[in-house]
């Protein structure tokens, strides 16, 4: 690989800006945290829009703004665009995350992605934005950047603390319902690229997955929006039912704790449900739910070279394998930066440590998912987001997400009972 591209290449520029931003929260930068939440109006005025708050904002609008900037300085993009661009595509970022940050919208689960989505989407379907606007957006560089902060959250220390059982019943449940999707998404010939985030997103951990593995196969944005839309959807009524099906079925709080922990896609609809438990339902579905993030970063890294060797099997001659150098050049190289940062927080990285700068890191690396999915609301219409040739992904995605119901009740029973 020349020096020149590896320079230039958007995955390495991703690798250096992501990890840039981990370092200086390392050596001591201090990012804030603004709030978003808020139930009423009293508490919107005082708290999200407080000058202590605003000022939060403020700092990481600055922070971000540089990173983006220096993005398009590397990428070979219009600085001068972006100067124009991406302080308002933050603006409507930050009105989707303040959306989202109301209590009763927080009682759903709904993430604050799907409001930048839509947000995005209800602009540029019924306003012309010029193309100069569109050609400043960089939504692939913010998802990368967003995935290489993501790994910093993969810890493999804590689910080794957390309990053996978790990650047993983890790694069993992944395996089994993501060769089971894949396996579904080929029986109804789906494509290889929505089968992979299609069967990500229904074993592993929901949303997360189904971005890394789109940033993996540089998958296409209006299917990966698509299938975050089945799982945002689908995690609402089992969020609901399952506790009360759990009731029902006389099931003990570890039991059903693990089977929600293991079949519901969503953190946050994990920690709800559990909490309708008992305490320690919400325990064990939080270790079992974290078990399953855990092995994201090892999904995504498997998941990377399958799409490349298969890729460049099928771009060379079927005589002849691809080598190994033309297996890395096409290699998606956020996914080192993405281990990189797992591997650096789960061994290197002090507890004490990691408790001060996770809360900026997380709130950073969720900023730049909404301003990724703001940036595909702004170049997608709304046909082409919603238009499907067929309702196949819809059966696959439900039939795959039944067998995880079952197949994680009966391994919650046998390991848990």
């Amino acid at each position: 690989m020349s020096l020149k591209s590896f320079s230039f290449s958007e995955d390495w520029i991703a690798v250096i800006l992501g990890l840039a931003l981990v370092f200086l929260t390392l050596f001591g930068v201090n990012v804030p945290m603004p709030s978003f939440n808020w139930s009423n109006l009293t508490e919107l005025t005082d708290s999200v829009l407080s000058m202590s708050n605003l000022m939060a904002i403020l700092v990481q609008f600055v922070v971000l703004y540089i990173t983006a900037i220096a993005g398009a300085a590397l990428l070979g993009k219009s600085v001068k665009l972006l100067l124009v661009v991406f302080p308002s595509i933050y603006f409507l970022t930050i009105i989707a995350l303040v959306f989202a940050g109301n209590a009763v919208v927080k009682e759903y689960n709904l993430e604050a992605v799907i409001f930048s989505l839509s947000i995005g989407l209800l602009i540029s379907n019924f306003f012309n934005l010029p193309e100069w606007f569109k050609s400043a957006l960089s939504t692939e560089l913010y998802v990368k950047i967003g995935l290489i902060l993501l790994g910093t959250t993969v810890i493999f220390r804590d689910i080794l603390k957390a309990g053996s059982l978790g990650l047993i019943q983890a790694l069993v449940v992944v395996v089994s319902v993501w060769y089971f999707a894949f396996w579904i998404c080929k029986k109804l010939k789906i494509d290889k690229e929505m089968s992979l985030m299609l069967s990500s997103a229904v074993s592993i951990c929901g949303v997360s997955a189904a971005i890394a593995t789109s940033g993996a196969i540089k998958g296409d944005s209006k299917k990966l929006s698509y299938v975050i839309s089945l799982v945002l959807i689908t995690a609402i009524p089992m969020m609901i039912c399952m506790p009360y099906i759990a009731s029902w079925l006389g099931l003990s709080q570890q039991v059903t704790g693990a089977w929600l922990g293991g079949s519901i896609d969503t953190t946050g609809a994990v920690v709800a449900s559990g909490s309708l438990v008992g305490d320690e339902a919400l325990k064990i579905s939080t270790i079992v739910k974290f078990s399953q993030n855990v092995l994201l970063g090892i999904a995504a890294f498997f998941i990377s070279i399958y799409w490349t060797y298969s890729k460049s099997v099928d771009e060379e001659t079927k005589k002849e394998k691809p080598t190994l150098k033309i297996i890395w050049e096409r290699f998606p190289k956020f996914v080192v930066g993405f281990v990189f940062a797992s591997l650096l927080f789960s061994f290197f990285v002090s507890k004490d440590t990691n408790d001060l700068v996770k809360g900026s890191l997380k709130s950073i690396q969720g900023l730049w998912f909404a301003l990724a999915f703001t940036s595909i609301g702004l170049e997608t219409n709304f046909k082409d987001l919603f238009k499907q040739d067929n309702k196949k992904p819809l059966y696959a995605f439900l039939v795959a997400q039944t067998f995880n119901i079952i197949v994680t009740l009966i391994i919650a029973l046998l390991l848990f009972d």
